[in-house]
């Protein structure tokens, strides 16, 4: 299984906080997840999810660039963070 999760305005957008894919219908790399999300969801989860400063992380891990998705993982997207 691999469990997806959304913060702040991310979240909000979408209207989802998460979900539970099992490992059997998973792209095995993040970019592959990211599009399929993307062509799941439609032109709003793709508006969204496409943006260029989207942070992604597996694992509580910030990825740049892709990683490999093993089965039991945790994949994050969350806008980029500021401080004040």
């Amino acid at each position: 299984m691999l469990k997806v999760l959304f913060f702040a305005h991310i979240k909000e957008r979408l209207d989802c906080a998460g979900m539970e894919l099992q490992w059997s219908d998973c792209p095995t790399d993040l970019d592959s997840l990211q599009a399929e999300l993307c062509a799941r969801g439609g032109s709003l989860w793709h508006e969204v999810l496409s943006q260029p400063n989207t942070i992604r992380a597996v694992n509580h891990e910030v990825v740049a660039g892709n990683a490999a998705l093993a089965d039991g993982d945790e994949v994050a997207f969350f806008p980029p963070v500021t401080g004040g």
